[in-house]
């Protein structure tokens, strides 16, 4: 058997591994969700990218997820005619909400968001270029924010401009992003990104959205404005999971502030059953380099101890020299941090917050069960995907197994740690646990996932075929209960 990575790898497909060869390659080396940026690329592109990681998940007999991200509202800066200028501390730069995107020069440049205007007042500090340029607002006169250079260097063509400490008023939802979501809906992906929503209710549009256009992807809020920050309760309830995305939100509150948020938000994430995605930067160098650096390692172990669901990568797999060494040496760190006996409880254990259901309920009994006892594995039938939800956020040492006759579950549970999906047939009778259990347990066997000798788990619902319906639990010696023809209670 092969060594189990409980925290799942997402990697974002771009020029460096979108080939059919390289998307193949990332799938062999333990991608469990991959990523379609969405700020770059058609909907033709998208598409074909989209069909060349199922293909490979299918050579390879996985389950890969596919995570579409949707640009929202960056704000940016027009173009130069030189393709770049350089500001120097002190001097005068203005930005020009009526200047043409093609035609900025020494003195000024246009603006992607013309609204930036009524954003800003004397005294506002601008960040360009992700904070590598700095601006004070010193006076804002008719649609020309002027400004004074605090920290200087090069500004080339479509950097993004952000506000310390956030306030822009631009919508979470752009024009284009909601063109994008019927196509993400359209391809069928797992999930979808929204970038900069401000609160729950941005989360909540982009549902609506997502249910006109007759998809069925969950949806990811990227934490990356300083006014979600603010809102993490109201954000936490309305998504199905959350993205730590520490380069804008880093520019928004400062870099500072950004590890203390993260860690928060790993321990708000499990009350509300939302899986977090650690993202940026993780192994930045292996852009260029073949071996990332002690820090990297650091800050990806460092997340898993804290439980996050998944840690991605993204201009590492997208547009670096080596993708499938990023992949790799992500994988050997969970592996070695996994190890240790330190991870938290997870906020789910705790009294204030009692099951809400019964499925919950028969979650939480489950996962008691293999720390008291020597179980080697838990298999939990789901036609939804919940049960396998509540599992994960104990932290557990053993793998859950999903095992689900609906290809949208199975792509659901990719993101989820310590969660395998394994498709199941989907013509069990109500009255046929006993068949469906047996069915199990042999291709289990099979696989090599568990051996004959060893205990495990099993949750299901009887009577069978039904989303919610979770509500029994057993203790199965795999081999014996095979012998005997049925399983045992």
């Amino acid at each position: 058997m092969s060594e189990f990575r409980r925290t799942k790898i997402v990697a974002t497909l771009g020029p460096a591994s979108e080939s059919a060869e390289m998307v193949d390659k990332l799938v062999a080396a333990g991608v469990n969700v991959v990523r379609l940026n969405f700020s770059h690329g058609t909907p033709d592109e998208h598409r074909a990218r989209a069909e060349r990681v199922r293909e490979a998940a299918r050579r390879h007999g996985v389950c890969v997820g596919i995570l579409a991200d949707m640009q929202g509202p960056k704000i940016r800066c027009g173009k130069f005619r030189s393709g770049k200028i350089m500001l120097k501390p002190g001097q005068h730069f203005i930005l020009d909400a009526d200047l043409p995107l093609e035609d900025g020069d020494e003195e000024r440049v246009g603006l992607t968001y013309k609204e930036l205007v009524n954003d800003v007042e004397p005294g506002a500090r601008l960040l360009l270029n992700d904070g590598l340029i700095v601006m004070d607002v010193t006076r804002v006169e008719g649609n020309e924010i002027h400004c004074s250079v605090v920290v200087g260097g090069e500004l080339s063509n479509n950097k993004g401009i952000n506000r310390a400490g956030g306030g822009l008023s631009a919508a979470a939802l752009t024009d284009k992003d909601k063109e994008d979501i019927k196509t993400a809906c359209a391809i069928g992906v797992d999930y979808i990104a929204i970038s900069f929503p401000r609160d729950g209710a941005d989360m909540e549009y982009a549902r609506k959205l997502v249910r006109e256009a007759g998809g069925h992807a969950r949806l990811v809020a990227k934490v990356e404005r300083a006014e979600a920050v603010d809102n993490l309760e109201s954000i936490l309830e309305a998504s199905d999971a959350v993205m730590v995305a520490r380069g804008d939100l880093g520019v928004e509150i400062g870099d500072a502030a950004v590890p203390p948020v993260q860690k928060r938000i790993l321990r708000m994430a499990p009350r509300y059953n939302c899986p977090v995605i650690v993202a940026t930067q993780m192994m930045e160098s292996m852009i260029n380099n073949p071996i990332p650096t002690r820090a990297e390692v650091n800050d990806v172990a460092n997340a898993v101890l804290d439980g996050t669901d998944a840690i991605m990568l993204s201009g590492e797999t997208a547009a670096g020299k080596y993708p499938v060494e990023a992949v790799q040496a992500m994988h050997r760190t969970c592996i070695e941090t996994e190890k240790q006996k330190v991870l938290p409880s997870s906020s789910t254990r705790d009294p204030r917050y009692p099951p809400q259901s019964v499925d919950e309920c028969i979650a939480r009994q489950a996962m008691d069960a293999s720390h008291a006892m020597p179980v080697k594995a838990i298999a939990a039938f789901t036609q939804s995907g919940n049960t396998v939800l509540y599992m994960s956020r104990h932290l557990a040492q053993v793998p859950i197994y999903a095992l689900t006759p609906s290809g949208e579950t199975a792509g659901r549970v990719t993101l989820f740690r310590n969660v395998i999906p394994k498709p199941i047939r989907g013509d069990y009778e109500e009255s046929d646990a006993p068949r469906a259990t047996r069915d199990a347990l042999e291709m289990m066997l099979s696989d090599e996932l568990v051996a004959p000798e060893d205990l495990i788990v099993m949750t299901l619902g009887t009577p069978m075929g039904h989303a919610g319906g979770t509500n029994a639990m057993k203790m199965i010696y795999v081999g014996e209960s095979l012998k005997q023809g049925s399983p045992q209670n």
